[in-house]
Protein backbone atom coordinates (compact mmCIF):
# COMPACT_ATOMS: atom_id res chain seq x y z
CA UNK A 1 0.00 0.00 0.00
CA UNK A 2 1.22 3.54 -0.46
CA UNK A 3 2.43 5.52 1.93
CA UNK A 4 0.94 8.83 -0.24
CA UNK A 5 -2.15 10.95 1.73
CA UNK A 6 -5.04 9.30 2.38
CA UNK A 7 -8.17 10.22 1.71
CA UNK A 8 -11.40 10.63 3.21
CA UNK A 9 -15.31 12.40 2.46
CA UNK A 10 -15.62 15.08 4.87
CA UNK A 11 -19.00 16.58 5.24
CA UNK A 12 -18.82 20.45 6.10
CA UNK A 13 -21.38 23.37 6.75
CA UNK A 14 -21.75 25.44 3.91
CA UNK A 15 -21.15 28.51 5.64
CA UNK A 16 -18.08 27.07 7.52
CA UNK A 17 -17.13 26.11 4.18
CA UNK A 18 -17.32 29.38 2.55
CA UNK A 19 -15.01 30.91 5.62
CA UNK A 20 -12.88 28.33 5.22
CA UNK A 21 -12.53 28.99 1.38
CA UNK A 22 -11.96 32.77 1.46
CA UNK A 23 -9.54 32.39 4.20
CA UNK A 24 -7.39 29.77 2.10
CA UNK A 25 -7.26 31.80 -0.81
CA UNK A 26 -6.21 34.79 1.04
CA UNK A 27 -3.03 32.85 1.96
CA UNK A 28 -2.84 31.12 -1.16
CA UNK A 29 -3.90 28.00 -0.38
CA UNK A 30 -6.53 25.10 -1.83
CA UNK A 31 -9.19 24.69 0.62
CA UNK A 32 -7.75 20.67 1.47
CA UNK A 33 -4.31 22.35 2.23
CA UNK A 34 -5.85 25.03 4.33
CA UNK A 35 -7.47 22.16 6.25
CA UNK A 36 -4.69 20.16 7.11
CA UNK A 37 -2.48 22.87 7.87
CA UNK A 38 -5.26 23.94 10.38
CA UNK A 39 -4.94 20.66 11.95
CA UNK A 40 -1.37 20.20 11.66
CA UNK A 41 -1.69 23.55 14.58
CA UNK A 42 -4.35 22.02 16.36
CA UNK A 43 -1.82 18.67 16.68
CA UNK A 44 1.62 20.66 17.30
CA UNK A 45 -0.69 23.37 19.79
CA UNK A 46 -2.09 20.24 21.61
CA UNK A 47 1.29 18.34 22.03
CA UNK A 48 -0.48 15.29 20.30
CA UNK A 49 1.59 12.87 18.02
CA UNK A 50 4.97 12.74 16.57
CA UNK A 51 6.42 16.42 15.10
CA UNK A 52 4.87 17.72 12.28
CA UNK A 53 6.35 20.28 10.47
CA UNK A 54 3.97 22.80 9.75
CA UNK A 55 4.48 26.15 7.02
CA UNK A 56 5.16 28.21 10.23
CA UNK A 57 8.22 25.71 10.98
CA UNK A 58 9.62 26.30 7.28
CA UNK A 59 9.31 29.79 8.05
CA UNK A 60 11.27 30.17 10.99
CA UNK A 61 14.55 28.03 9.17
Amino acid sequence: MSKGKKRFLLRIDPELYEILEKWAADEFRSVNAQIEYLLKEAVRKAGRGKKIRTQADEDQT
